[in-house]
């Protein structure tokens, strides 16, 4: 049975399987050509992406329970005070009391650089658990388990057969993986944006859309995400004909619509169509530079004395893997994720000095799939990479619950 699956062929443009596999499924009454065993299997995905997820979950949570007292003797805050740090208290702001900040303390020229997906699911939790850095907890680890399971099914999708599973590995043992358990925005963004690419890959266009247009509403991410959307529907459409197939292109649209509507939102506040670019200098010091002037900045920044060297070293790594997957991905000819990547890693890189650029690899779903498929042709692959990868998100971890920056 298991070779029975593993020979079957995956037709991205239908989202079924074709090939002698799909005739005998049919043959049997199986629904789109699907083999007996798909739908176990893919039961089995979604179980262990789900007890991956929870699991880790469990481990970051037992660390900032004992790890931070064992470690260093002087975090005596409580558990959920450990989780407030940097933008956690910038979505709360935002979600409590508005663009405006609060009114007892100086506006915060940086807050229009947040997009407003964050503070909106805050604010409706919230009225819920009454605390926020809860809501921004719970927030995280239910969207965390969506995009989990969307990112096995989709590597899994990729072939080969297992692949799913180790792509969670890879993207869980990742050291910037704390931000998916904080109350951050990459797990929301990612419970959007991975089942969209995952709807665009079996060409269901309405629902892609749809879901990309939420993702949107979280992070500027979304733009490229709609770009590669794009991207991605043309390639798909080369190899077919009919103007009614071309006419689904409309729904692609649909997640500029957010973006739109936020720039609209933020000139009524300020008269500033840009606001979101502008508070990037205003409130984070960031502007358009060449790549090696970034590149200079950040490299001489790594030699500091006040904590921030480890972490300017690792914002260099980050941009190395980023450019090397974006050659893999120009050598395969995987235009879309190219696109989705590369604009990313292209105003990251552009900015005045490298920030927060292993944080944003976690939206790099490509890598991940790419780690899942060959950890599912090459074992040691996953040994390797839980070895070396894997110890250094204790360290990240420890960092970020003593509010030292860690990206």
């Amino acid at each position: 049975m298991t070779a029975f699956v593993e020979e079957a062929e995956h037709d991205p443009e239908r989202g079924e399987r074709t090939g002698p596999d799909a005739e005998a499924a049919a043959q049997k009454g199986l629904p789109g050509g699907e083999t007996a065993a798909e739908p176990l299997r893919r039961s089995a995905t979604v179980r262990d992406a789900l007890l991956l997820w929870v699991g880790t979950r469990a481990g970051m949570l037992l660390v900032a329970l004992y790890g931070a007292l064992i470690v260093s003797g002087q975090n005596h805050a409580p558990l959920l005070e450990r989780w407030k740090h940097w933008d956690v208290g910038l979505f709360r702001k935002i979600a409590e009391f508005g663009y405006d900040g609060d009114p007892k303390l100086e506006p915060d020229p940086g807050l229009p650089a947040i997009f407003p997906g964050m503070p909106l699911a805050m604010r409706l939790v919230h009225l819920v658990v009454g605390d926020w850095i809860l809501a921004g907890l719970i927030i995280s680890f239910v969207a965390g388990a969506v995009a989990v399971v969307a990112l096995a099914r989709l590597a899994d999708v990729e072939g080969p057969v297992g692949a799913g599973r180790w792509a969670v590995v890879a993207l869980l043992l990742c050291p910037p993986a704390v931000f998916l358990f904080a109350g951050y925005s990459e797990a929301l963004f990612l419970a959007f944006a991975l089942p969209a690419w995952l709807a665009a890959r079996r060409r269901a266009w309405p629902l892609a859309c749809a879901l990309a247009a939420g993702a949107s509403c979280v992070r500027i991410t979304g733009l490229f995400l709609a770009v590669a959307l794009i991207v991605e529907f043309v390639v798909s459409r080369i190899r077919r004909d009919g103007w009614a197939g071309w006419r689904r292109g409309a729904w692609l649209v649909l997640p500029f619509a957010p973006l739109f509507a936020y720039a609209a939102y933020q000139h009524s506040r300020t008269g500033d169509w840009m606001a979101w670019n502008n508070a990037q200098q205003t409130g984070w010091g960031r502007t358009l530079v060449w790549p090696w002037e970034a590149f200079r900045t950040t490299w001489d920044s790594t030699g500091g004395d006040e904590g921030f060297g480890p972490m300017f070293r690792l914002e260099i790594a980050a941009a190395i893997v980023g450019v090397l997957l974006l050659v893999w991905l120009l050598v395969t000819r995987r235009w879309a994720e190219f696109v989705y990547v590369g604009l990313q890693l292209g105003a990251l890189v552009t900015s005045t000095f490298y920030m927060s650029i292993p944080r944003s690899a976690l939206l790099w779903w490509p890598l991940w799939v790419l780690i899942g498929r060959a950890g599912a042709r090459h074992r040691s692959v996953i040994i390797v990479y839980a070895t070396v990868i894997g110890p250094l998100m204790v360290p990240m971890l420890m960092s970020f619950l003593n509010s030292s920056w860690t990206g």
